[in-house]
């Protein structure tokens, strides 16, 4: 998929893109992603791998899965997961790249940076 900025439709066409950075967007999914790099590996590895519980696991595979970035492989009992399409990687990789290129500016985002959940908690709890 090509990235097309401008024209009449642009919202159409950012739609899949939007799904797949939401996709990543969460820390355990991107955690889950980063360890599937190195290799399959089954939901229970994973949940104790880090440190979370299997259910936990489980959802956030699922969803990962869902949106097609990783695959499961079934041998006897047990599941292995690992990633459907290896352009992952280059794409986070990019990512790291453009992160040290702006010295992690984007931790300082009020919106999404480091500390916003705890501000959006705070708001909430105001209300």
């Amino acid at each position: 998929m090509t990235i097309q900025i401008g024209g009449s439709d642009e919202c159409g066409r950012l739609d899949p893109a939007a799904a797949l950075f939401h996709s990543l967007s969460d820390p355990t999914r991107l955690s889950i992603v980063k360890r599937m790099a190195g290799g399959e590996i089954r939901v229970g590895d994973l949940a104790t791998e880090l440190g979370l519980a299997q259910s936990t696991v489980s959802a956030h595979v699922a969803c990962l899965r869902d949106c097609r970035l990783v695959e499961g492989r079934a041998q006897g009992r047990s599941v292995y997961y690992s990633l459907a399409r290896p352009e992952l990687m280059d794409m986070l990789a990019q990512a790291e790249v453009l992160l040290a290129a702006t010295g992690n500016a984007v931790s300082l985002c009020p919106n999404y940076g480091a500390g916003s959940t705890s501000a959006e908690l705070t708001k909430e709890n105001t209300r």
